[in-house]
């Protein structure tokens, strides 16, 4: 939509209407719903104030506030059709080297201590790609799950509160998780969308 912020718009909103449109073909078998998150979530909240970043942009604040959206997303789905057999759950799938870094800067990424000057992988914490889709394979197959929904997993677990965390896990801001916030913020996008197949 005009005016939204794009990394919410891709990374939250679109997921949002996807699974909204998808409603009719979930079973009431035990459909489970995997919400692809981050632990960038850690950067911000949602920006009530100011959630299109009217104020100034910072590209690392907004991801972090669209991977906020998704653990929050999947918290309120979970709420509104559990009664229906549909379970949701969020995860962070680890840091990654794929080729969505290809839009950052070389510099960025040498700085962060990621890839060296000639741009091999040099972080010892980066997965492979199929390390990075273990947790999401195990949040949509795991039986540990069965009963379960509304939970934000890491390394193949449920993960902790990020006060208890230990490295290098980081467990799951206490706002990423409040059912007030995931209320709202499933009405906001209700509302920007005009879609909500589950009320």
């Amino acid at each position: 939509g005009p005016g939204w912020e794009r990394q919410f718009a891709v990374n939250h909103l679109g997921h949002f209407v996807l699974v909204n449109r998808l409603r009719p073909a979930f079973s009431e078998d035990g459909t489970r719903v995997v919400s692809v998150s981050s632990a960038a979530h850690h950067r911000s909240p949602i920006r009530w104030d100011d959630p299109w970043f009217g104020d100034g942009y910072d590209k690392w604040e907004a991801y972090g506030q669209s991977k906020t959206a998704n653990v929050l997303f999947a918290v309120h789905l979970d709420a509104l059709a559990r009664d229906a057999g549909v379970r949701a759950f969020s995860l962070h799938p680890g840091a990654i080297a794929t080729p969505l870094q290809r839009h950052l800067p070389r510099e960025e990424m040498v700085a962060a201590g990621w890839i060296d000057e000639e741009g091999r992988v040099i972080n010892p914490d980066f997965k492979t790609p199929e390390q990075g889709a273990a947790t999401q394979v195990w949040a949509a197959t795991s039986p540990h799950l069965v009963d379960l929904g509304g939970l934000y997993c890491e390394d193949c677990d449920i993960a902790v509160p990020a006060d208890r965390a230990e490295p290098p896990a980081a467990g799951v801001a206490d706002y990423a998780v409040d059912p007030g916030q995931a209320e709202r913020l499933w009405a906001f996008s209700a509302e920007l969308t005009g879609v909500d197949a589950f009320r």
